[in-house]
C-alpha cells in the first residue's frame, strides 16, 4: 500500500519500524513526544509523575527506547499509597497529585 506525500500516515510509518510508536491507535498523539525522546532510559530510580501524565507507562514517553526494555503500563491510580515498581527495571513511580 502506497500514501501519497501529504498522508499523515507518513510520519506514523517511520515511527512504527523504528520502534518509537505504540501500535495502539490510541497513542498516536504522543508521535511528536516519541520522536524527539531524548532523555536516558531508565537513567533515576526514583519518579514523581502528575494525574495529567496519566496513563503510566515504563519506560516514560519522553524517555528513548531504543536502549531500555519493553513498554509497560502502571496502574499507579489503583495502587496503595499511589506508587507502583517497574517489573522490568525496578524504578518506582509516585503519584504527586
Amino acid at each position: 500500500m502506497t500514501f501519497g506525500s501529504s498522508s499523515p500516515y507518513q510520519a506514523i510509518i517511520p515511527a512504527l519500524h523504528a520502534g518509537l510508536l505504540d501500535c495502539n491507535p490510541r497513542y498516536t498523539e504522543r508521535i511528536a513526544m516519541s520522536q524527539t525522546a531524548t532523555a536516558p532510559a531508565n537513567a533515576e530510580k526514583r519518579y514523581a509523575v502528575h494525574r495529567a501524565d496519566l496513563p503510566l507507562s515504563c519506560p516514560l514517553p519522553s524517555m528513548a527506547l531504543w536502549n531500555s526494555h519493553p513498554r509497560v503500563y502502571l496502574a499507579i491510580e489503583d495502587a496503595p499509597g499511589g506508587d507502583v515498581q517497574c517489573p522490568y527495571c525496578g524504578a518506582h513511580f509516585v503519584l504527586a497529585d
